[in-house]
């Protein structure tokens, strides 16, 4: 956390002040229009959300996402305490690598989407998971977990640390000069350490734009210094919350407290495949009975991806209607810079989910047309 506004982890960010980011300094004097966003003074654009997005899928672009709950978990059996709350194989999970997962409640619902890396693990502390989760849910994730974790497992919160996200094609190589050897050892959904200025840094090739690209969790103090030397290589240019949020639309990834919720399971939602095989033949689970249930039988509603019409963006909350009948609503959608059209993603029932769908949109008094398609919208990057 930045040193102007500390959220005492004890409250369980019961704080009545909007947080400042480690760099909310370096966002403002580089111009960026600062609006609240999950508790905190966040960057939205600095040239623009248009111009940020196309250079995020041209080149390479940073963006701060601090807000975001870091947390470490571990102790004797931290993976199976960490199994008996998420859907995920802990057990099959390698050193240095990460896995999309879900923390449920008991009804299957999903309380918030996240990543979890295995760090390792060593005689005395015994296993150790690295989970990031999202900065609007982050205090109700912590307790949640120190609700329900045994009592012999440790619970960190990395309040001391930031995280920056280098997203785009030419990431690699910018990184690389940064940091020499950094970004050549990896694949996706691979991590390692690096040392930096004296600082230890952790670095994960993920994100959330659909690009190739790297998230690195380093203290905060350094954290200034590091976004300028990323920002010092021509490829690399500050984004804010506009861009990041156009980018993962068109590369189909939901966004928690709109397409996710506590009453979406993973089977509607169209996140199956954070269900192992061996958790779906295990079971084990909160809410295993519905979502196995759910898998085998079929979800009533899917989450499904829409190419609308037109220029007019669907948003959010809006009725999708099949022959004038109701089937579902909009939960994201805006216009794809990309496309150069509008897309949406929305909850429908089964029977309209199957691409090619024509379907409408009541969206602000008009009625748009719009056909269900594949998601992602734009092809997915990653560097496998």
């Amino acid at each position: 956390m930045s040193d102007e506004i500390k959220i005492d982890d004890d409250s369980e960010g019961e704080a009545d002040a909007i947080g400042l980011l480690p760099l909310d300094a370096w966002h403002r004097a580089r111009g960026g229009r600062m609006v609240e966003f999950a508790g905190y003074w966040m960057p939205v654009q600095y040239q623009g959300i248009i111009a940020e997005h196309l250079w995020t899928r041209e080149s390479a672009s940073l963006f701060d996402v601090s807000h975001m709950g870091q947390l470490v978990v571990s102790g004797p059996g931290a993976g199976k305490g960490l199994e008996a709350l998420l859907p995920a194989d802990l057990a099959a999970l390698k050193s240095g690598h990460i896995r999309y997962s879900l923390l449920l409640n008991d009804g299957g619902g999903i309380l918030d989407d996240l990543m979890v890396t295995r760090l390792g693990e060593c005689e005395s502390e015994g296993e150790a998971f690295y989970l990031v989760v999202n900065g609007a849910t982050k205090w109700d994730d912590i307790a949640h977990l120190r609700d329900f974790l045994p009592d012999e497992i440790t619970l960190n919160h990395l309040a001391d640390h930031a995280l920056l996200a280098l997203q785009g094609p030419k990431a690699a190589e910018a990184l690389e000069r940064v940091l020499p050897g950094a970004a050549s050892g990896l694949r996706f959904m691979q991590s390692a350490e690096a040392e930096w200025q004296g600082a230890r840094l952790s670095i994960g090739r993920s994100g959330y734009t659909g690009e190739d690209g790297f998230e690195v969790s380093l203290p905060t103090s350094h954290a200034e210094a590091f976004a300028e030397a990323l920002c010092a290589q021509p490829e690399v240019r500050p984004a804010g919350l506009g861009a990041r949020d156009s980018l993962r639309l068109e590369a189909g990834l939901p966004l928690y407290g709109h397409d996710l919720n506590e009453e979406t399971d993973p089977v509607s939602a169209g996140l199956a495949f954070a269900l192992s095989k061996r958790r779906r033949a295990e079971g084990g689970f909160p809410g295993a009975e519905r979502v196995l249930g759910l898998l085998a039988s079929g979800a009533p509603l899917r989450r499904v991806g829409l190419s609308v019409d037109g220029r007019m963006a669907a948003r959010e909350g809006a009725t999708v209607l099949a022959e004038g009948r109701e089937v579902g609503r909009v939960t994201s959608g805006g216009f794809s810079p990309s496309l150069e059209h509008p897309v949406a993603m929305a909850f429908v029932e089964a029977a309209s989910a199957a691409p090619g769908t024509e379907l409408s949109i009541e969206n602000r008094g008009k009625r748009l047309t719009a056909r269900v398609v594949p998601m992602p919208f734009v092809p997915h990057r990653y560097f496998r």
